[in-house]
């Protein structure tokens, strides 16, 4: 089944490094830093309909490369001898042959330059973070909305205890 959605791609470690809790995080935890990077793209995508990737360099790292998926976030760990800019750009490459817009969250500017230049919209790390806490806030509003209208819509606060009492007995015995 072919995926048609807008695509975004991140770069895990500038990410990670322009983000100041992970950058912190990072510091006692790198595995700790990508985990949580991950977690908050996966809540990103679930809102925002994109298709997240998310590119990790494995430049100095030897091996072939992997890709899995994590939380619904598609992970690509480069092969040795590709940095992380080189995966970004060839992916950008092979998905503007479909219809569809891809953006890439870097605050690298040459690669802002790059992508821009291959035809893919640039987020720099601070403004997809912006984004991600916006989405959030969103959510939030919407769970809060959410359980109101269910309250509004239940017995309790409509009717007296002894009323709901009864009820539950009722219930029960059936």
């Amino acid at each position: 089944m072919a995926d048609w959605r807008d695509v975004l791609l991140v770069d895990g470690y500038n990410m990670i490094g322009g983000w100041p809790f992970l950058a912190k995080l990072a510091k006692i935890s790198m595995q700790e830093a990508r985990d949580g990077l991950l977690e908050r793209l996966a809540d990103y995508q679930a809102f925002s309909g994109l298709r997240v990737i998310a590119i990790f360099d494995a430049y100095l790292v030897p091996g072939i490369g992997k890709s899995f998926t994590q939380g619904k976030v598609q992970v690509y760990f480069t092969k040795e001898k590709e940095t992380a800019d080189e995966c970004i750009e060839r992916l950008v490459v092979e998905f503007s042959h479909r219809r569809r817009k891809i953006y890439v969250a870097t605050s690298d500017l040459m690669e802002q330059h790059v992508i821009f230049a291959l035809g893919a919209l640039r987020i720099p790390a601070r403004e997809l973070l912006s984004q991600i806490e916006q989405s959030e806030q969103e959510v939030k509003r919407r769970i809060r909305e959410d359980r109101e209208r269910s309250q509004r819509n239940t017995l309790e606060g409509k009717v007296s205890d002894n009323i709901l009492q009864q009820l539950e007995r009722w219930r029960r015995e059936k």
